[in-house]
C-alpha cells in the first residue's frame, strides 16, 4: 500500500495534506524519513511516525480513553467540551465515536471506534457485554438495596424491571454494579429507585478491559488485537 494512501486512511489529512507531510520530511518508517508518496509498505501492524508522533496502522480504530469529569460524550456538546478534544486530530478525522456514553460528571473507561458493526456488537444487550461501575452513594448501602438491584427495579420509561448482572457493597457508602444494558442515566436512576442517590460514578471495566494498567485520566491508547478479540468473545450467562 502506498505511504500516501496509508496516511490518508489513518486520518492525517486530505491527500494533498498527506503529500505535504511527506515533502516536509515529517514521516518516518523504521526510523527512516520517507518522502516518496509512491513508496509501498505492508500496512499490517505497520509502525511509523508523523511529526514525531508514533502510530500503528489500524484498519479500523478502537480506542480506550480514561475519561475525566467535565467532558461530554458528544460530537456536538452543549455545555461541556467534547471528549473528542482529548484525542489526536487524526482520530477525530476518522470519525471515531463513543461506544455508549458517560455523563459529564462520570469518569472511567470509555471506548471509541469508527467501526459501526463493533459499536452495535458492544452496546446490544443481547450480546451480554458487561460494564462495571464503582458507585459512591449519598446514603448508606444495605443488603436490601443490593438485593433489589439484583432482582430488578422499574424505571419510569419501561414497565419491565431492569436488573443488575452483579451488585455488591464495597463500603458503607459505595457499591460495585455490573450492567449489560445502556439506558439513559441508568445507574443513577436505579439507585434512586432503591431510595439512594448517586454521588459519584466511575466505570472501571468494559468487558475484559479495565484501567488497571492505565492510561491516566485524560489519556488514551489503542486497544490491541488480542483485547479486541476478548471483547468480541461471547460472554456466558
Amino acid at each position: 500500500m502506498r505511504i500516501d494512501e496509508i496516511l490518508f486512511s489513518q486520518g492525517f489529512g486530505s491527500r494533498r495534506e498527506c503529500a505535504g507531510l511527506l515533502v516536509a520530511r515529517l514521516v518516518r518508517v523504521a526510523c527512516q524519513v520517507v518522502t516518496d508518496p509512491a513508496a509501498e509498505f505492508d500496512p499490517t501492524d505497520l509502525q511509523f511516525e508523523v511529526e514525531g508522533q508514533p502510530w500503528t496502522y489500524q484498519a479500523t480504530s478502537l480506542v480506550l480513553l480514561h475519561k475525566p469529569t467535565g467532558y461530554e460524550c458528544s460530537q456536538k456538546p452543549t455545555t461541556w467540551p467534547s471528549v473528542m478534544l482529548l484525542l489526536p486530530a487524526a482520530l477525530r478525522r476518522r470519525g471515531v465515536q463513543p461506544v455508549g456514553r458517560l455523563d459529564q460528571d462520570t469518569t472511567g473507561l470509555l471506548l471509541l471506534t469508527d467501526d459501526g458493526k463493533l459499536i452495535h456488537r458492544l452496546t446490544s444487550p443481547k450480546h451480554h457485554v458487561p460494564k462495571v461501575y464503582e458507585v459512591g452513594c449519598e446514603r448508606p448501602v444495605d443488603e436490601a438495596q443490593v438485593q433489589q438491584l439484583l432482582h430488578g427495579v422499574v424505571l419510569d420509561d419501561d414497565p419491565k424491571p431492569v436488573l443488575a448482572e452483579g451488585c455488591e457493597a464495597t463500603g458503607e457508602h459505595s457499591l460495585r454494579l455490573t450492567l449489560v444494558q445502556g439506558k439513559y442515566h441508568q445507574v443513577k436512576r436505579m439507585l434512586a429507585a432503591v431510595g439512594n442517590h448517586c454521588n459519584s460514578l466511575h466505570r472501571s471495566a468494559f468487558g475484559a478491559l479495565t484501567l488497571a494498567d492505565g492510561p491516566a485520566p485524560g489519556q488514551w491508547r489503542f486497544v490491541t488485537d488480542a483485547e479486541r478479540a476478548g471483547l468480541m468473545a461471547k460472554t456466558p450467562r
